[in-house]
């Protein structure tokens, strides 16, 4: 099965895009910063390391991440489902420490989906964006806002903002992926792997465009 990654800034739309495909094809959803937060949540020794990273706006060392993506990308649901990257790689070293794994036989990236969006829209989105603290739906008070204010549609839970949802910390967000991770667009360039997708548009306009062009029936 495929492996797709996908890149973009925060609040692109890459969960949701996603989120989406998963449900229609199965693919396995592995994300990395949802693995994190779980590990900041569980109190573990991962989390605590993460943590002051995460708050402040700043990338998880490449070591840790490597080290979680590993053995997470040689397992046999991998193969089996395929899976879209969300989260890894995110920096040049990233992406060479991915190919050294493929090289011990996990599989390659097929294709890198770009979602692309100016950052006034990126602030909006990040900064009005709520989660719930029980079931992890997100939701935004500007587009997608909860029936009931700071009520989750799913499940009833209360809704947050995530710490590295504030103005400052998305602003040191976006600054980070400008440095970091616009580099690696230019290292899949090279390799004509990238699909460049405006997300400023609708959720479902954004599914259909990628699914033509990677061939998703």
């Amino acid at each position: 099965m495929a492996i797709y990654v996908l890149l973009g800034p925060p609040g692109v739309g890459k969960g949701t895009l996603a989120e989406m495909l998963c449900a229609h094809f199965g693919f396995l959803h592995i994300s990395t910063g949802d693995i994190l937060r779980e590990e900041v949540r569980r109190g573990s020794e991962l989390g605590r390391r993460a943590q002051s990273f995460m708050d402040s706006g700043g990338l998880v060392p490449d070591e840790t991440i490597c080290a979680i993506m590993a053995s997470r990308l040689q397992e046999d649901e991998v193969r089996r489902r395929g899976c879209l990257l969300d989260g890894f790689p995110r920096t040049l070293p990233q992406a060479e420490a991915f190919d050294r794994l493929v090289s011990q036989g996990a599989p390659a990236v097929e294709r890198v989906v770009l979602l692309q969006a100016g950052d006034e829209l990126l602030m909006q989105r990040l900064t009005a964006r709520r989660v719930c603290g029980a079931c992890r739906a997100v939701f935004n008070v500007l587009f997608t806002p909860p029936r009931q204010d700071g009520v989750c549609d799913k499940c009833g839970g209360a809704l947050e903002q995530r710490g590295d949802d504030t103005e400052a910390t998305a602003r040191a967000r976006l600054r980070v992926y400008g440095q970091q991770t616009e580099p690696l667009v230019r290292f899949y360039d090279q390799r004509g792997l990238v699909l460049r997708v405006d997300a400023s548009q609708d959720k479902h306009e954004v599914r259909s465009q990628v699914c033509a062009a990677l061939h998703l029936a």
